[in-house]
Order: C-alpha cells, then sequence, then structure tokens
C-alpha cells in the first residue's frame, strides 16, 4: 500500500470511528441547524427533468432527496459518502419518502470509478475535506458529461464564521492548539475559504465558468445552551483542540464548559442558539469539447 493510500485510509477511518458517532450525535444541529447555506442556491437550482445528479459527501441523505424530488422519478440520484452509518439514516430517509430515484454508495470520491454519466455535481461541505482536492475534482470531472455543471458549499474563513470561530477562541483560552500529528478528517473547514487557490484547484482539474456567491444567514448551533456548548466540544475547531488535549481538556472541563456557556448565552433567540455565518457557493463546469 502507499503512503497515499495509507494516508486517504487513516482519514476515512477516522470519520467512522471517530466522527461518526459525534455527527450523529448532533444530526439536528449539522443537518437542520446548518441548512440555510444549502436552502439558498438549491431554492435557486434548475434541473432538467430526467437529469442524472452526483451527491457528494451527501451525509445522511437530505440535499440527495431533494435533487432526487427536483429531477423527478425519470431522473437519478446518487448520494456518496464516506460512511456507511451515515448513509443507513439516508436510505431510511429516501423509502420514508417514497423516493426510487435516489440510492447511495459508502466510497471515496477520489477513487470511485465514475463514468461520464452526469449533468450535475452538487456537494454541501463536503469538498473541503477531501485530502487530494485537485484529484477529487479530477474524478468528479470524470463524472460528469461534457457541459455538466459542478455546485458546491463551502465555509468561508473562520472570521467570517463566529460559530465556529468563537468558541475555539474560548478553548485556546485554556488549552494548546493541536500538534501537527493530530488525527484529522483532512484539510479541514475552512480549506476551500480562499477563491483565488479554489479556482486554481478546478482550473488544474479541467473547469471552467467558475463562480463563487457569497451566502451570509443565521445558523442554529443548539437547542440550548448546554447542546451548543456540548456541539461544540464535539466537533467543529474548538472541539479538535478539546479531543486533542486529552486528560487536560477533562481536568478543566469544568472551567471550559462554564466560559463557553457564557460566551453562547447571548446568542439565544426563542431558546435556540443562533449565530452568524458565511459560506461560498462556487459553480464551475466541464467544457463541452
Amino acid at each position: 500500500m502507499s503512503t497515499t493510500d495509507q494516508q486517504v485510509s487513516e482519514y476515512v477511518a477516522f470519520w467512522n470511528d471517530t466522527l461518526a458517532e459525534k455527527f450523529d450525535r448532533y444530526q439536528e444541529i449539522l443537518m437542520n441547524g446548518l441548512s440555510y447555506h444549502s436552502r439558498v442556491p438549491l431554492e435557486r437550482l434548475e434541473v432538467a427533468p430526467g437529469a442524472k445528479i452526483l451527491d457528494v459527501g451527501c451525509g445522511w441523505g437530505d440535499t440527495a432527496i431533494q435533487l432526487a424530488y427536483k429531477t423527478g422519478p425519470q431522473g437519478q440520484v446518487l448520494g456518496l459518502d464516506c460512511v456507511e452509518q451515515f448513509l443507513d439514516d439516508a436510505r431510511y430517509r429516501a423509502v420514508q419518502n417514497g423516493l426510487g430515484n435516489v440510492r447511495f454508495i459508502a466510497a471515496d470520491v477520489e477513487r470511485y470509478p465514475f463514468e461520464p454519466r452526469y449533468d450535475l455535481c452538487f456537494s454541501r461541505f463536503g469538498m473541503m475535506f477531501f485530502e487530494h482536492p485537485v484529484v477529487a475534482m479530477r474524478n468528479i470531472h470524470k463524472a460528469l458529461k461534457p457541459g455538466g455543471e459542478l455546485m458546491f458549499i463551502v465555509w468561508r474563513d473562520i472570521e467570517d464564521n463566529p460559530w465556529l470561530g468563537l468558541p475555539k477562541q474560548v478553548v485556546l483560552d485554556f488549552l494548546p492548539p493541536p500538534g501537527e500529528d493530530a488525527r484529522t478528517c483532512g484539510p479541514g473547514p475552512f480549506s476551500m475559504a480562499n477563491p483565488d487557490v479554489v479556482t486554481q484547484q478546478l482550473e488544474i482539474a479541467g473547469f471552467t465558468d467558475i463562480d463563487f456567491e457569497r451566502n451570509d444567514g443565521p445558523v442554529e448551533v443548539g437547542d440550548s445552551v448546554e447542546d451548543a456548548m456540548g456541539f461544540q466540544l464535539a466537533l467543529g475547531p474548538a472541539g479538535e483542540v478539546f479531543r486533542e488535549a486529552g486528560d487536560e481538556a477533562e481536568r478543566q472541563r469544568p472551567e471550559i464548559e462554564a466560559a463557553l456557556r457564557d460566551v453562547l448565552a447571548p446568542y439565544e433567540q426563542e431558546g435556540k442558539i443562533v449565530m452568524g455565518s458565511s459560506s461560498w457557493t462556487i459553480t464551475a463546469r466541464k467544457p463541452e469539447g
């Protein structure tokens, strides 16, 4: 096995052995609380009836199901994710919605043997975690028909996302930043925040007509201060700092939790914690020729 193979396997293993349970625990926040960032572009997205659509990093299947409704019964949607545990929920949702035009496969998007059969590839917060973004983009390019479109949503800088930035600052007041040997799920949520870098990656992968649209809006990051605090210590930049600090984090847990509650409490609206967020909706096209 090559070094690259080992690294990819480690990322996929980390999703499955560490992150999947945490993501499932906070599914309501991750799927519905953050849905503003897919709802806005998907409402505007025009899909031809019968289109074949690929959903990359589809998670629990909510966007794949929306796309299945858009393309209609003559169309097809394939949802890919590296976590089979998420896809069990996705398949259940598809059955509950009576949809026969969507299926889900656990696979590594960087390596899946695509044929050029898709009119559209969509991804909500899945592209940022590829170890080799250009490799993944090239494979997605291979999956699209000539003239096919790629649309994906990624977070902008942490400074534009206080729902992640503020809790990280709080935890770093108590604990050291993660070391270079920290286990990780990939480059991370802000790895595609720079339009110049992402434009170059897409161009190298063969895409044209590249466009970035900023989308700012509220996200619900907990149905109480306690829920939001737990979420931050489980996932995201603050959660990574806490996890990697190990025993020291547990020793200081009461003080860290108290500090997080103080920071999050002012954002309570009708019982929920609502904070500011910012994403890019990026579109690109595979040339016709």
